[in-house]
């Protein structure tokens, strides 16, 4: 239905060169490969970054705030009864 053939394709790209200039079409090919290169870098940044989301266990050390309260508790009640 849309055979484009080898000869067909040679033309429309030197009808491009011929709107474009080669130096146009040297700077938007290095334009789209960083764009390209970027966008790579940025999915797999992205896949490293949704290994810190809360379903999976955090890697810090978390101290039970329970005990260090019942602690605290303990000692100013003994503080109190050695005062009095």
């Amino acid at each position: 239905m849309f055979g484009i053939s080898v000869p067909q394709l040679l033309i429309i790209l030197g009808i491009i060169v011929l709107l474009f200039g080669t130096k146009k079409l040297r700077s938007l090919g290095g334009d789209l490969g960083s764009a390209v290169k970027g966008f790579k870098k940025a999915v797999s940044d992205d896949d490293k970054d949704d290994n810190d989301d809360a379903d999976f266990p955090s890697k810090e050390k978390v101290e039970d705030k329970s005990k260090v309260a019942a602690d605290t508790t303990q000692t100013q009640t003994s503080a109190q009864k050695e005062h009095k």
